[in-house]
């Protein structure tokens, strides 16, 4: 393999573990907003196409002759738990769960980008078609926390009962 392959291959692994860190912090919040019906909706929503991710990903790796990252996946895990239990000791925890998740969307979307250019690059069709099929979904979870921020931020300070009622869904 050359370089490019092998980064290639790097890559792929970062993004399993990626998806791995998401999914524990994404099923630790889903657990605590329950005063928060479409936000929760929307974030189950996306833990399960985050599920549908990392089995692309690792199937991506597979495909390649590799194998995903114990030791990767293993610590964003724990990374992804310890982001999700810092909501704990706070008052405003569904504010930094959608700040959180917004900043790690954009993240996601940068790695994909760059596996997309990667894979054309060396050639691996079938990942980089695979890696622009999980791109949109992360932009549309972007996108659709961007557009909610300011009414889940003005329900949040207002303390209302049904506080996402305005929200799209």
């Amino acid at each position: 393999m050359g370089k490019a392959e092998d980064q290639l291959m790097a890559w792929l692994q970062d993004a399993h573990a990626t998806e791995e860190q998401a999914e524990a912090m994404l099923k630790a919040t889903v657990s605590r907003i329950g005063n928060y019906p479409a936000l929760k909706a929307r974030t189950e929503q996306h833990l399960e196409e985050t599920r549908r991710h990392a089995a692309l990903i690792r199937g991506c790796i597979e495909r390649r002759g590799g194998t995903t990252s114990a030791l990767k996946d293993a610590g964003a895990r724990m990374a992804g738990l310890g982001q999700a239990l810092s909501g704990l000791f706070v008052g405003d925890e569904v504010m930094k769960a959608s700040i959180a998740s917004y900043a790690f969307e954009a993240m996601e979307i940068a790695s994909y980008r760059v596996l997309i250019s990667t894979a054309r690059e060396v050639g691996d069709q079938e990942t980089a078609r695979v890696c622009a099929q999980i791109l949109k979904e992360e932009e549309a979870m972007a996108d659709w926390l961007e557009e909610n921020m300011p009414v889940l931020t003005r329900n949040f300070l207002n303390g209302e009962r049904a506080p996402d009622a305005a929200l799209r869904t």
